[in-house]
């Protein structure tokens, strides 16, 4: 009888923890709510199974003699990172070196102090890309004391560099030292001229194993699944916030007070080189993001259904309800992640730049139509993952020859029909379409930008 008292009360136990486990299980990773509904019938031998179906689905791993270590500290924005964490896998694996887990940047302007693993998966980063390099989630101990007191290199590796110059300069040091360190990481691989290998491991990282936390994508799918119940939406990426004015000089439809703001936060910022800069000037060369106004006039020019939802992937817009007026006069379905979701929804997203971008990417890529009005890294990325996942429309605006279409009309020298014509002429092949990458020798900061158009990984290029 006690045997089977024993047995009837660890029966009870685990179903207690059981359902525990199922209600506080998502909330124990840093403090997040539970936006996984569980199943009142999931056992701690599901999600056993469930963990051991998903290591077997991961690749075996690879065996090498590493040649050291190599610790890196993204800067800018999330995709900035992204580009760098893609890079630099590329980079450790050619070299044959151990990649530490990227750190990511805490001292830019966003001030975000988002960890990896509170942005991406870092257990399936690392599992995912086994079979390529090692990769693990600190220094040993000995090296670790040796960074601290500043007895290894700290560099920023040359921009825009080829594979040999890695070969040759950097893993030297690594053997000499047994890890470098690299203090900035954005744009440090060319665009073209470097091995197939190495292009198709770039894809496979970002594509594949820079996996959204289960936190970001399951918010993601929840914003997703409220905008499909009410039928096709589109993501515009309305890159009009004040660091992007202010960085950027543009003031077009601003007060002067606004525009004063703008030029007084510029030059709060030393590492933004330029400061004195001619907005007109600068817009007509195509060099600023539409404006909500113009961008008001293109959509309709492009036959964009006025009932169409426009989901906006953005920070704050610069100036309000008083800038987005004419868009919401014609697009009236206009929604975002804070009127999608509740405040306690947003609440640990909250301060976390790069969380709120992580979630607007992920709303983005499933978009019927995405439009950026700036071709800054989240527009470039999203166009090229876009392309990966089979060409999906993306319009990207010919911001140059929109301005100046926009100034005739609202001069009256061109008529609506006019301008609608010549806009949907000039963007007939601007929708993501099969393109080969264009290559422009020794000018790598004007050519297509890899991860925009990743022709090398792409079908039908």
């Amino acid at each position: 009888m006690s045997r089977v008292a024993t047995v009837l009360i660890l029966w009870l136990c685990a179903v207690q923890l059981s359902a525990m486990a199922d209600f506080w299980g998502p909330c124990l990773f840093k403090g997040w709510p539970s936006l996984i509904i569980a199943s009142p019938h999931s056992s701690f031998s599901a999600i056993r199974l469930l963990a051991h179906v998903e290591e077997r689905s991961f690749p075996p791993k690879k065996t090498y003699n590493s040649n050291g270590y190599l610790m890196v500290s993204c800067n800018g924005g999330l995709n900035q990172m992204r580009s760098a964490i893609c890079d630099m896998v590329a980079i450790a694996r050619s070299l044959n070196v151990t990649l530490v887990v990227p750190e990511l940047d805490k001292t830019s302007f966003w001030q975000d102090s988002s960890d990896f693993q509170d942005i991406f998966d870092v257990d399936h980063f690392i599992n995912s890309l086994r079979d390529e390099v090692i990769i693990v989630k600190k220094l040993p101990s000995r090296l670790k004391k040796r960074f601290e007191l500043g007895l290894v290199p700290s560099m920023n590796p040359i921009s825009w560099s080829n594979i040999s110059y890695y070969h040759d300069k950097i893993l030297p040091l690594i053997k000499e030292n047994g890890v470098v360190h690299f203090k900035r990481t954005n744009y440090r691989l060319a665009n073209n001229g470097l091995p197939p290998e190495i292009q198709n491991l770039r894809c496979k990282v970002n594509y594949g194993c820079l996996k959204f936390t289960p936190q970001i994508e399951e918010l993601g799918k929840r914003v997703i699944k409220f905008l499909h119940e009410k039928g096709p939406y589109l993501v515009l990426h309305l890159r009009y916030e004040m660091d992007m004015l202010a960085f950027s000089g543009c003031t077009q439809g601003c007060t002067q007070k606004e525009a004063d703001e703008l030029t007084k936060m510029r030059y709060a910022y030393p590492w933004w080189k330029e400061k004195e800069i001619d907005s007109d000037k600068k817009r007509q060369n195509g060099l600023c993001p539409l404006t909500p106004e113009e961008t008001t006039l293109v959509l309709r020019a492009l036959e964009i259904d006025r009932n169409m939802q426009i989901y906006i992937a953005a920070g704050d817009i610069f100036g309000g309800s008083r800038r987005l007026s004419s868009l919401m006069s014609f697009f009236p379905n206009m929604v975002n992640k804070k009127t999608l979701l509740r405040p306690d929804e947003l609440r640990y997203f909250q301060n976390h730049s790069s969380q709120m971008a992580a979630l607007d990417y992920f709303v983005s890529l499933k978009s019927d139509i995405f439009v950026p009005t700036y071709d800054g890294n989240m527009a470039r990325f999203v166009e090229g993952h876009r392309r990966y996942l089979g060409f999906k429309r993306t319009i990207i605006p010919d911001r140059k020859n929109i301005v100046s279409l926009v100034d005739q009309y609202n001069n009256g020298t061109l008529y609506w029909d006019e301008f609608a014509s010549e806009i949907r002429a000039a963007h007939r092949n601007r929708i993501g379409m099969p393109a080969v990458r264009t290559v422009i020798p020794h000018r790598p900061k004007e050519e297509d930008f890899f991860y925009s158009n990743p022709h090398e990984c792409l079908p039908h290029v």
